[in-house]
């Protein structure tokens, strides 16, 4: 029997997961890296329990690694998988692939009282996926089911976060997630920090790049397999110049992944390397031979491994000290899975080298997820919140000195401490409600707070570009002048048309109609205030945010201002956008 001394971190794990459903049936997550030794934590947590449970993975290469880490503890467990030949139910601990759980369920009508998911990422919405389907049946025979997941990567594209609410105070989703809680997380940095895990060594130099910008990604992130393989054959010469430049790089290296985009483009690239140290997998390889390959690699019989989408995750060869990606995603999931393949320790590796030929400008330590990053000079910045004061971190720009001259928040990420947990509501970003004034998300389409309906921008300027009495411009800033007791706004058009407005601040109810209008949009929502006078207006009059459109309707002789459209996010281009 081996005998397992758990790492602080992976104790840590453990503990949190104790806590939290000592207090609470609510599914959680815990974060850990690649490499950090999550069967270690699924085998000490199944250890310790009293009752049965269900240990799920995808892969039978999950579920063995999952069973033998258990196993070592000199305890006794079942597998449940076809591609393993074993259908065990019998025992307190069972390990097996979805897929086979999912096709039998009537073999699993025991009480459970605990399901463990590795690589829970994978685990979508749907009430008829497979994870669902488990996870009902469960529930039936046992009310007081707990869901557990871990995974490196806590998000699906079209998603974003597979979880609601974070332990250190922050709210990810307004929208119910298939878990509640993360309730533990590692960070990368810190594995590798503390050598845990080997450094990537992201070198953007390759001699030659693929150029997939024209494409469009499906809803999980991956191309049409016909369309990129167009593209790469009018583009052979790229092909042969990549394979050229990772022979040379990998003189010095051990193992070498190759993920190509498709199965037609993996041959080429084969085609390209040495036939006598380069093996082929794809998901037409056969299992036995497939086995073998990946034995023989790990034995370093072969340097290269070229793959289409079948090694990235449940797949651990630590000598692979170096990553070239073939293949666009759109799935920042789905990248951080493969360079984590060339993570792991191995004796005499020293770093990890990532060549990225697919232009994918993924960013490893700070994933892009929920909101993806507005253009290439966008920087993380961090923002207070005025309500909860949260320090939010959304992307942004600053100026030489690092000042935020803008960001591209929309709500305050602050978890309240209520019960249950909800997130502060305050938004720095906003639709206003026509019939009760709420603040809504710039994508909604009914108020949160009354139900009504709320007029869509786009059709508002659609509507307003047909009438002949009414002009609507392209807002690129605005400016403020007094004249006695009023404050004249002046809207600037990119192509120097203006629209002007004032307000007589002497009225309390034009200077109430100014504050509803603009106090809450000063420095981007950031300090919202309630002026009281015109000089306080004008004193701070550089940090108002402008409205990217302004309806006007003539009126007599003049055109009067009916409509201010902030926070635009439409088909129409804006002021200053090509």
């Amino acid at each position: 029997m081996t005998t397992f001394t758990l790492r602080s971190y992976q104790q840590e794990a453990v503990e949190a997961t104790l806590r939290h459903f000592r207090s609470s049936n609510d599914p959680a997550v815990i974060v850990l890296p690649t490499g950090a030794g999550k069967s270690l934590v699924i085998a000490e947590l199944a250890r310790l329990a009293r009752r049965k449970i269900l240990v799920l993975a995808h892969v039978k290469e999950l579920v063995e690694q999952n069973a033998a880490k258990y196993r070592s503890y000199g305890l006794t467990g079942g597998i449940y998988s076809a591609g393993l030949k074993q259908k065990q139910t019998e025992h307190q601990v069972t390990f097996a692939s979805v897929q086979s759980v999912a096709r039998n369920l009537e073999a699993f009508q025991h009480e459970y009282s605990l399901i463990i998911i590795d690589e829970c990422h994978r685990v979508s919405e749907e009430d008829n996926s497979q994870y669902q389907q488990i996870i009902g049946q469960l529930t039936a025979n046992n009310p007081q089911l707990k869901v557990l997941g871990l995974t490196a990567t806590p998000y699906r594209l079209g998603m974003g976060w597979i979880y609601r609410y974070h332990y250190h105070g922050i709210c990810r989703s307004e929208e119910p997630r298939p878990f509640s809680h993360c309730i533990y997380e590692l960070p990368l940095q810190y594995m590798i920090k503390h050598k845990y895990l080997t450094p990537p060594n992201l070198i953007d130099a390759p001699v030659a790049q693929y150029d997939f910008s024209q494409l469009r990604a499906g809803n999980n992130g991956e191309y049409n397999s016909r369309e990129v393989n167009q593209l790469l054959v009018s583009h052979p010469r790229v092909t042969q110049a990549i394979c050229k430049q990772i022979e040379n790089l990998a003189e010095t290296r051990q193992g070498v992944m190759i993920f190509a985009a498709t199965v037609e483009h993996a041959h080429e690239v084969v085609s390209y390397l040495p036939a006598e140290n380069t093996a082929l997998i794809t998901g037409a390889t056969a299992q036995q031979e497939r086995d073998a390959l990946i034995s023989a690699f790990k034995e370093k019989r072969y340097k290269y491994l070229v793959n289409v989408a079948v090694l990235t995750t449940g797949f651990d060869a630590p000598h692979v000290d170096m990553i070239a990606i073939l293949r666009p995603t759109q799935s920042v999931s789905l990248y951080q899975q493969i360079v984590g393949r060339g993570l792991r320790l191995a004796p005499e590796k020293t770093d990890c080298l990532v060549m990225d030929y697919a232009g994918n400008n993924f960013n490893i330590y700070y994933p892009e997820v929920g909101q993806p990053r507005p253009d290439s000079s966008s920087v993380p910045v961090q923002v207070f919140c005025p309500a909860c004061e949260f320090a939010n971190v959304f992307w942004g720009k600053t100026d030489d000195d690092g000042a935020i001259m803008e960001h591209y928040g929309r709500r305050c990420q602050g978890m309240l401490t209520t019960e249950p947990p909800s997130q502060c509501d305050y938004r720095f970003r906003f639709k206003e409600c026509r019939f009760c004034n709420g603040e809504n998300d710039i994508a909604a389409r009914r108020c949160g707070h009354c139900g009504e309906a709320i007029i869509d921008p786009d059709d508002q300027l659609k509507d307003a570009l047909q009438l002949k009495d009414a002009t609507v411009i392209r807002c690129a800033g605005i400016s403020f002048h007094q004249q006695g007791s009023r404050l004249q706004i002046i809207y600037h058009d990119e192509q120097g048309e203006e629209l002007k407005e004032s307000f007589d601040f002497s009225k309390p109810k034009q200077l109430q109609v100014f504050n509803q209008l603009f106090g809450r949009r000063l420095q981007q929502s950031q300090q919202p205030r309630r002026f009281k006078s015109l000089e306080e207006v004008l004193g701070c009059q550089q940090q108002f945010s402008h409205p990217d459109f302004v309806i006007a309707r003539k009126s007599g002789h003049h055109l009067r201002v009916t409509e201010r459209i902030f926070d635009y996010q439409g088909n129409y281009r804006k002021a200053n956008q090509l």
